[in-house]
């Protein structure tokens, strides 16, 4: 089971992968979003803002979201690790349930150029 600090390091890494985007993946990354992403098997919740490219973390919580962020992940530690290591297709941990995405459908549109 990937550690808290393992999935804190896996959401940097996205974050500087965001920010070396080009075309319409970077616009997708310049979104300025309210973001959480909830670790369900630490029960454990990042809440930051995804701006100017960046995912930056403010906040780390125990339990689930304390509010409600305008982009919200769900998933356990070692899918977040092996989504960001490229291991494991966002689009088919969507699709079996294992990541969960709420956003608006706007975002929902550009979030898709990202993953």
């Amino acid at each position: 089971m990937a550690t808290i600090e393992e999935c804190r390091s896996a959401l940097d890494k996205l974050s500087d992968s965001m920010q070396r985007a080009e075309g319409d993946v970077r616009d997708a990354a310049a979104l300025d979003r309210s973001v959480s992403c909830h670790i369900t098997d630490l029960d454990v919740t990042f809440a930051g803002r995804m701006r100017g490219g960046r995912i930056e973390v403010h906040d780390t919580v125990p339990g689930p979201p304390p509010g409600k962020a305008e982009i919200r992940l769900a998933m356990t530690g070692d899918d977040l690790v092996a989504l960001v290591g490229g291991e494991l297709s966002f689009a088919k941990a969507w699709g079996s349930g294992r990541v969960k995405l709420h956003a608006g459908v706007r975002d929902l549109l550009q979030l898709r150029k990202l993953l």
